[in-house]
């Protein structure tokens, strides 16, 4: 890491106070943007005030502290994958708290309860809960081992099993934190419930969770099965009419949670895959192929190993193409519930666009992601996650070998157009694992109707605004 310079700051001179030589980073190190700082979306360069890697919750309040008294924003690190380097302020000259060293595991065999530090990386915490007990909880898909377990945690976490147990957060039993006046302390739905709350689905901007305690499920032991239907056709009325069909599927509220499905559009054409937590012929007898009647390239594969069944989630053709290295991208998201499906007309309209529009780049993909079932059950109002009616997603992903073009932004701007247009009354949602920095409203695009309590919440602990990134709550 690099040096701090000859004339340190007052937040530099708290930091080398309360830090040893080595844990903090400033700019103008030696290899700072690109090992210290390291931004996922490179579209975005982001210059913190400095970066700091504590190895204990007391040391997280240390830096809070430092940071509060040279009135610097404060933001927690933890994996570094966010879509808008919010991990990293999202703007030039925030305090970034690095949590990798926060590591601890344990498991309560007698609640399987699991307990473990917010540094913890998404696939590591797989491994340790099945080591544990052959335990998991529900997460997604992504692959890349930048992806931290807390981002899920605290944002939403939506993945194969989430109809069946929830979203990540779903899990969240209790946390340790540290709020902006630096306090240490703990949250559960008895303890601190209002922080709790806020804590579970818009935690950036209400303090640093140093420690989670999950409940947790059985990992799957019998047979899974993953399947793929590749349609490898410009056709554009063709992917409609499938698409279509597949909304109708998922529609279904009786659907049987053990299915998880995704519909993928990219420039080779639009493949189906999904997850079916049951056997080969449980699979086949939900008639799922033949309702879709696609004329497409097959694959089935049958797992009976949770972890190489975890393992395959990452091998999707679009996280293939896209994802797990940092690169200059934009995406956007819309949440779609059962009352707002997507017209016949629209559906056209959006796969006619989708054909014939100038994407200014190859690197793109737009997927369709089924949601409901458990995560419908849970209120609204029940924690800060706000999507718990939402159905299916879509996010819209485009990519740049440098930078992104306006063609490239321009064509999923106007997707999110193209189907709002065609439905003036529906009032849609973002997901915030999905982070938009262009995005208008952003807040109530994000939490919906728990941003008033939301709002509250950050007025009484962090009225200062210490946690701010872009798109963080902000106080009533």
């Amino acid at each position: 890491m690099g040096n701090s310079p000859s004339s340190p700051s007052p937040l530099q001179t708290c930091l080398n106070t309360a830090f040893a030589p080595g844990t903090v980073a400033y700019p103008g190190g030696l290899l700072y943007q690109l090992h210290d700082v390291k931004p996922f979306n490179l579209e975005i360069p982001v210059v913190p005030a400095a970066v700091v890697r504590p190895n204990s919750t007391q040391q997280v309040a240390a830096a809070v502290r430092c940071a509060v008294a040279s009135k610097i924003k404060v933001q927690p690190k933890s994996g570094g994958h966010s879509f808008g380097n919010y991990g990293l302020g999202g703007v030039d000259g925030a305090l970034v708290v690095d949590l990798q060293n926060l590591q601890k595991f344990s498991m309560n065999h007698d609640t399987w309860f699991a307990t473990f530090g917010s540094g913890t990386l998404l696939g590591d915490l797989t491994d340790r809960l099945s080591a544990n007990g052959g335990r998991a909880i529900a997460h997604g898909t992504c692959p890349q081992v930048r992806l931290s377990a807390a981002r899920h945690l605290t944002i939403g976490g939506l993945g194969p099993l989430s109809r069946q147990w929830g979203t990540a957060l779903d899990h969240v039993e209790e946390v340790e934190v540290v709020l902006a006046n630096s306090t240490i302390t703990r949250a559960s739905p008895t303890q601190n419930p209002d922080l709790f709350f806020a804590l579970k689905g818009a935690a950036a901007g209400f303090g640093i969770i140093t420690e989670f305690v999950v409940h947790t499920q059985a990992a799957p032991t019998t047979a899974a099965i993953r399947y793929s239907y590749n349609i490898q056709s410009s056709d554009h009325t063709q992917m409609a009419n499938t698409f279509a069909t597949w909304q109708s599927i998922i529609a279904d509220p009786n659907l049987d949670r053990k299915l998880a499905s995704q519909v993928t559009v990219m420039p080779m054409g639009m493949v189906i895959t999904g997850t079916y937590f049951g056997t080969q012929a449980e699979y086949k007898a939900l008639n799922f192929e033949s309702r879709l009647a696609v004329n497409a390239t097959t694959s089935i594969t049958v797992f009976n190993d949770w972890l190489g069944l975890a393992a395959n989630w990452g091998e999707t053709e679009a996280l293939k193409l896209l994802g797990g290295i940092p690169s200059a991208f934009y995406a956007k998201s819309m949440a779609f519930t059962n009352k707002t499906l997507i017209p016949q007309n629209t559906i056209h309209d959006l796969f006619n666009y989708i054909q014939n529009t100038d994407k200014g780049t190859l690197l793109w993909f737009v997927i369709f992601d089924l949601a409901g079932g458990k995560t419908n059950d849970i209120s609204q109002d029940a924690t800060a996650y706000a999507h718990r009616d939402a159905l299916f997603f879509v996010q819209s992903y485009g990519a740049g070998l440098i930078s992104v073009s306006s063609t490239t932004k321009s064509f999923l701007t106007g997707i999110n157009k193209l189907i709002s247009n065609g439905m003036p009354n529906a009032d849609f949602g973002a997901y915030a694992g999905y982070v938009d920095p262009a995005l208008g409203n952003a807040q109530h695009q994000y939490w919906g109707t728990n941003l008033p309590r939301l709002q509250r919440i950050k007025t009484a602990v962090d009225p200062t605004d210490v946690f701010h990134n872009p798109q963080s709550v902000v106080g009533s």
